[in-house]
């Protein structure tokens, strides 16, 4: 059962590295649908058809084929956020770390005290508890 939560977890964390959104998979059908456009209206195989949406084509792409540009717009993995992680490094110096041992004292001390409050307000039991009449 560890085995498979571990599983999953990796899987889950392997998925959120490539950044992609539910949004995104929502979308899918649309990529679909607009590849098999681009076969039927200009011969595209899959590669080029990646290669002019998300590669070194789509510059080009994009500047030919403005009255497709609506339909670019709704493409999955369109996000352009750009995501920084800060990694935060743990740094032991182990020259500073002190390894002596340190003996404890066997006399056992109190270190406070209590004194009964003056005060009017402990005295008329305005701070005491409630009591049964």
């Amino acid at each position: 059962m560890t085995k498979l939560l571990s599983i999953l977890a990796s899987l889950l964390i392997l998925i959120q590295s490539f950044n992609i959104s539910f949004g995104d998979i929502i979308q899918l059908d649309e990529l679909l649908e607009h590849a098999t456009f681009h076969k039927e209206q200009y011969g595209d195989n899959l590669f080029v058809f990646i290669s002019k949406h998300y590669g070194e084509l789509k510059e080009d792409h994009h500047n030919n084929h403005e009255e497709e540009h609506e339909e670019h717009e709704n493409l999955p993995f369109q996000n352009n956020t750009c995501t920084h992680h800060l990694v935060n490094a743990l740094v032991l110096f182990p020259n500073v770390i002190s390894r002596e041992r340190t003996e404890l004292s066997s006399k056992k001390r109190n270190g406070f005290y209590y004194l009964i409050s003056d005060s009017a307000g402990h005295q008329s039991g305005i701070f005491q508890p409630p009591r049964h009449v």
